[in-house]
């Protein structure tokens, strides 16, 4: 493709979507849009905004992300994880734009004890789960150039995830409980939204090939594991200045001790070799990961502070 494409993110205000607009800044012609001016459950708005920006490239980082109050809004979720992909599909193909749609470690179950693969069975626990391969089913059904990308515990500097709870919490408490029988791969929205950029690029230059041959579903997410409970302890290790130096005591727990609404699986660990072999993409270590989201949110306090300090 030559001259600059025209790129729509839809869920721009969210952690991935705030992301993939500084990742994608100066690629080309680009339309951001959020909940206040795009409500995605609503077929009908996805396909007039689409059709009105004539977009050759779709990042589609909207999604319904509430696990549990997904359990008691079953409808919306869907509606949102599953019926919007269907038609953000459509509306690519029947325009030979490119689609990219974020997916989730929830489809799995967490019974197998090695790294999931995209040839592995889903078998979602939760609504949120199901909604979510719900639309990964829908994507494929429909066909044409898409890149689905399935990642897990995706936090970073803004937005609502399990960093900026835990660094809140640190501040208010002593001890803090994490789950320690959960494992994955914390994924920071940094690394999804460049390893995009790079995929995008790639595909749009033809360097991977015809689109039947790098179009599908992906695993992407940060390398190694660790559990919820690590990922807290690491967290606290690694960004002592937004806590002013406190670091709580965290204490392991069971998941049987903390009990949610939906069920989470015990093992979500992606294995990243396919997006590796095909289209030359390895995200970062998360413990690598971690640390550049906090010397992000060190520059911020810092940045902060000399406002405070001029005022």
């Amino acid at each position: 493709m030559t001259g600059s494409p025209r790129v729509l993110i839809v869920g721009g205000a969210g952690q991935v979507g705030r992301e993939l607009q500084r990742s994608f800044s100066g690629f080309g012609e680009i339309t951001v849009v959020d909940r206040e001016s795009l409500d995605i459950a609503v077929p009908e708005e996805i396909r007039a905004i689409i059709r009105r920006v004539r977009p050759q490239v779709i990042l589609n980082a909207a999604a319904y992300t509430a696990v549990d109050r997904a359990e008691s809004e079953p409808e919306l979720a869907m509606a949102i994880n599953a019926g919007a992909p269907r038609v953000l599909a459509e509306e690519a193909r029947s325009s030979d734009a490119m689609l990219v749609h974020y997916s989730t470690d929830y489809v799995f179950d967490g019974s197998k004890p090695k790294p999931w693969t995209e040839e592995d069975a889903p078998h979602p626990l939760s609504v949120y789960g199901s909604s979510k391969l719900a639309g990964e089913q829908a994507i494929r059904r429909v066909g044409g150039r898409y890149l689905i990308f399935r990642t897990s515990w995706v936090y970073g500097p803004h937005g609502n995830n399990f960093l900026l709870t835990m660094l809140r919490l640190g501040r208010e408490r002593d001890l803090l409980r994490v789950v320690d029988d959960q494992h994955g791969a914390p994924t920071t929205s940094i690394e999804i939204a460049n390893a995009t950029r790079v995929i995008v690029e790639g595909a749009l230059a033809d360097r991977f090939g015809e689109p039947e041959a790098w179009a599908g579903l992906y695993h992407m997410s940060c390398s190694g594991a660790t559990t919820w409970c690590g990922f807290a302890q690491a967290i606290f290790a690694r960004t002592r200045h937004p806590l002013d130096g406190r670091v709580p005591e965290v204490k392991p727990i069971a998941s049987s001790e903390y009990p949610t609404a939906a069920r989470r699986p015990l093992n979500s660990v992606l294995s990243n070799a396919k997006l590796q072999a095909r289209l030359g993409v390895a995200l970062a270590p998360w413990e690598a990961a971690l640390d550049a989201v906090a010397e992000r949110l060190s520059e911020a306090a810092a940045t902060k502070q000399a406002d405070l300090l001029r005022e």
